[in-house]
């Protein structure tokens, strides 16, 4: 019997309390509704995975993705996990629509795939490094809890704050802003719209934050998914650099992204397209001069450890915004990267992403 061979794929539920809602322009999280995913070699090795679904990012729910594992499974089985590329392109010719259970599954069979073998995971995707640094979120809300969050994160070692704003009411996000550079006027700033603004109120609010001198490093997807003309007018007059993350799904957009040169950055998150997907982006992006970030969804150290591996390994990633378990109340985890502050640090020795259950 080959022991690389997956023998069974099961799944189950993966439900967490927040320390408190995670809110973005297009919707609110108040509970992590993830799946945790197991898969079991011939010779014993479980690789665990995580599918984080995200309605108001990507429509995907946890019963959705539920559904598609069912579906996903009945591939997988008897197949070998060394074989990882083709299964991986298997499962999105059969289940596109549903990127976190495939990401999910390709991050367990990964994870099997290098136990297996006794590599760490960022060794698997290139060795460049094992530390990274974060930012920290303030997500969606009032100036009173922005002040708050601000000077909390600053008090906790973060140069780097990543802003959600609403995209409504321009005058409220820009008062926003102002009151939490008041608090922590050393801080760099990542502005994140998710899709919520038009081109006009997008272009209102950046006028007023380069005439108030706020030190914007990156604003992140301030326009929705499809508007490509607005999004390439933004980026042409724009003084801070625009990431796309909505904007960038897939191999194909990276390449829209850069001849139309609408943004200088490409957020990559896994969860979005997939383990497989997310490294062609990486080489089309690298290939045309974008800039890269690591981010997720609303992922416990399971998914962020796997993550943190994929960027650390490949090497290359400018912005990290890998900070989503420290909105989590517990974990059920052991294992994962080691944080101090802002510093995230791998294990150089434990195999795969080194996160195990209890």
């Amino acid at each position: 019997m080959t022991p690389t061979r997956i023998v069974s794929v099961t799944y189950q539920p993966l439900d967490l309390d927040l320390k408190e809602p995670f809110a973005i322009a297009t919707g609110t999280q108040y509970q992590v509704e993830n799946v945790l995913i197991r898969v079991e070699l011939a010779d014993g090795t479980v690789g665990l995975g995580e599918a984080a679904p995200f309605p108001a990012v990507n429509g995907e729910t946890q019963t959705s993705t539920l559904g598609a594992l069912v579906v996903l499974e009945t591939h997988l089985v008897n197949q070998d996990v060394r074989e990882w590329r083709t299964l991986a392109k298997n499962l999105d010719e059969i289940a596109h629509e549903a990127p976190s259970a495939r990401c999910g599954l390709e991050m367990a069979m990964l994870d099997a795939l290098c136990q297996h073998y006794n590599m760490p995971l960022y060794v698997f995707f290139g060795g460049v490094g094992t530390e990274l640094e974060t930012d920290l979120t303030i997500t969606a809300g009032d100036e009173a809890h922005a002040v708050a969050s601000a000077k909390s994160i600053m008090d906790r070692g973060f140069s780097t704050i990543k802003v959600k704003t609403e995209g409504v009411d321009v005058d409220y996000d820009f008062r926003r802003i102002q009151a939490i550079h008041s608090a922590a006027p050393g801080a760099n700033l990542i502005i994140d719209g998710n899709c919520g603004y038009d081109l006009a109120r997008a272009q209102d609010f950046v006028h007023r934050l380069q005439v108030a001198q706020i030190p914007v490093v990156l604003l992140e997807q301030p326009l929705p998914r499809e508007d490509w003309e607005d999004l390439q007018l933004l980026a042409t007059a724009s003084p801070f650099p625009i990431a796309a993350d909505e904007s960038a799904r897939n191999g194909s957009d990276v390449i829209r992204l850069a001849h139309d040169q609408s943004a200088a950055v490409v957020n990559i998150k896994l969860m979005k397209c997939g383990v497989l997907e997310a490294l062609e982006m990486v080489s089309l992006a690298k290939a045309y001069n974008l800039r890269l970030m690591i981010g997720g969804m609303v992922e416990s150290i399971l998914a962020m450890s796997f993550s943190a591996h994929f960027a650390a390994g490949l090497g290359g990633f400018d912005f990290v915004d890998l900070d989503t378990p420290l909105f989590i109340a517990s974990h059920p985890f052991t294992g994962g990267f080691a944080q101090n502050g802002p510093h995230l640090t791998l294990d150089l020795d434990a195999p795969g992403h080194g996160v195990k259950l209890g």
